[in-house]
């Protein structure tokens, strides 16, 4: 019996999968079956396998022959399991020596003419691999992305033959260059300059984009709000390496890396309304991650918020506070981490012009308590930045053509500077701080203390809404450069909270 490493994921967790390969005597013409829990894409591999073994002049003998792949109790899916079943057929008919090959993880999907075709999951393979002192054989065309782990043991053909060839001694296979490139590149031709006006929303997003707090923009059409979170990456601090190897280990699995690199570019997410729930939070039959995974580390950004779905809205309600989610199938369930940041946008009502005597429709105010009752109040309130976005005047979009507005180059010098003060202090943004933490490096004097309890027993805000002003305080505060919370800092951060849910487009 032929004994090979395979892999399988389960979220971010691998798991080894023996490929084990056997012959039996006793048939007039060649069986193949594949056992051990095996969806149809492994199943199917038979006849990929048969076809490359064709072009490679070969057959499978006159045999039984039987793959199983253990665990067997484990759900198997996916193509790559044919680069490993194909090696051990041709170790067990004396083509590829099993010694050499069963100190590797393989993985790649084979094609018709034996060539090696890309797969999901060679980043975290290569992660595991590394960790568990053994190589990795992959395919050709991400072996750079094999390369990003750190890993040096490394075989990456683009044929089938070519490992044969390495292994026979005709052949050596080079070690995979590192491409030093991003899959996810900033648009350099967008600017925070762009603005014209709208201040306070600015100054909002530079707080969100310090303190990594949620933030959620109200206005009518044309307001420019779906501009300014178009411009949040633009004035992001920088992903941390490690950042950076968690992100791109998801984008690999989902099949989204493309080998061309790691994801060094803080992602940003923008979901169209009629998104499906198990495309925000992710499943499907390989539970693969949705939307709010694929943001991690970034932004994710939902336009026209009430015309979600609410069942689909309050899926984010618990990733929100926790960072991760899991993903229940029939089964599988996977564990994925989803730290993004929100960032969200909405018309006051239906047709979006509350309060504007000449464009607003006859069925306000109760039209729009009914639009915005769309969104439940326990997600409103882990939103820690409610703004209101006003139309811009015509005679202040001229004077910003004479006097430019700040770059994101310089809103993001001071984002850079009040992050880092954070990181210090104490290794996390102040959008994660916990009720211990907080009250460690948010301290409220007497006075302060005093102030922001009244002001809550009038708000009516709730303990979770009371510590999200405390966060913001702690940001703004660390936006000035300042150790201590001032009475200032508090004031504004008060600002961005909603007295209740019918603020908007009311001024309240």
């Amino acid at each position: 019996m032929i004994s090979l490493k395979s892999i399988i994921f389960n979220g971010m967790d691998a798991t080894q999968v023996d490929v084990q390969v056997q012959l039996s005597a006793g048939l007039a013409k060649p069986e193949f079956n594949i056992i051990g829990l095996a969806d149809r894409a492994v199943k199917e591999s038979a006849e990929r396998i048969r076809n490359a073994l064709s072009a490679l002049n070969l057959s499978l003998p006159p045999k039984r022959l039987t793959v199983n792949l253990s665990p067997a109790d484990l759900e198997k899916s996916g193509s790559h399991f044919d680069l490993p079943i194909l090696c051990g057929i041709l170790c067990a008919i004396g083509v590829l020596p099993e010694s050499e090959l069963s100190k590797y993880v393989i993985l790649g999907e084979i094609g018709l003419n034996g060539a090696i075709l890309k797969t999901n999951g060679v980043l975290p393979a290569s992660v595991w691999s590394s960790q568990n002192g053994v190589g990795i054989i992959c395919p050709g065309s991400q072996g750079s992305e094999a390369r990003w782990a750190g890993h040096t043991n490394i075989l990456a053909p683009f044929h089938v033959l070519e490992l044969i060839n390495h292994f026979k001694g005709t052949q050596i296979l080079p070690l995979p260059q590192l491409i030093n490139q991003s899959t996810e590149q900033t648009n350099n031709n967008i600017d925070m300059s762009d603005i014209h006006g709208q201040q306070s929303a600015k100054r909002a997003l530079e707080i969100a984009a310090a303190g990594g707090h949620a933030m959620l923009m109200v206005g009518p059409p044309g307001s420019g709000k779906t501009m300014l979170a178009s411009r949040l990456p633009t004035i992001l601090p920088e992903m941390t390496p490690t950042e950076i190897l968690e992100t791109s280990i998801i984008y690999s699995i989902a099949g989204m890396l493309n080998g061309q690199g790691l994801i060094s570019v803080r992602p940003f997410r923008s979901v169209h309304h009629t998104s499906s729930a198990v495309s925000l939070a992710g499943g499907g039959a390989d539970a693969k991650p949705g939307e709010i995974s694929l943001a991690h580390n970034g932004v994710l950004f939902l336009d026209e918020l009430p015309e979600f779905n609410r069942s689909t809205l309050e899926i984010l309600r618990q990733p929100m506070e926790a960072g991760k989610i899991m993903v229940s199938r029939a089964k599988r369930t996977a564990t994925y981490p989803a730290r993004f940041q929100l960032i969200a946008a909405m018309n006051p009502c239906p047709c979006g012009h509350l309060g504007n005597a000449a464009l607003s429709c006859t069925k306000a105010p109760r039209c729009a308590e009914a639009y915005q009752n769309k969104i439940s109040g326990p997600l409103l309130d882990r939103i820690d930045l409610h703004v209101d976005v006003d139309p811009v005047n015509p005679w202040e979009m001229k004077t910003q053509h004479t006097e430019p507005a700040e770059t994101s180059a310089i809103i993001r010098e001071r984002v850079v500077s009040a992050y880092s003060r954070q990181i210090q202090r104490q290794g996390k943004q102040n959008a994660l701080l916990d009720g211990p933490e907080l009250e460690r490096f948010a301290t409220l004097s007497d006075e302060l203390t005093d102030f922001l309890n009244n002001a809550a027993e009038k708000m009516g805000m709730s303990a979770r809404g009371y510590n999200r002003i405390k966060r913001i305080a702690r940001t703004i505060a660390d936006l000035r450069g300042a150790d201590n919370i001032e009475m200032q800092d508090l004031t504004e951060a008060l600002s961005y909270r909603p007295i209740n849910r019918g603020k908007y487009g009311t001024k309240i």
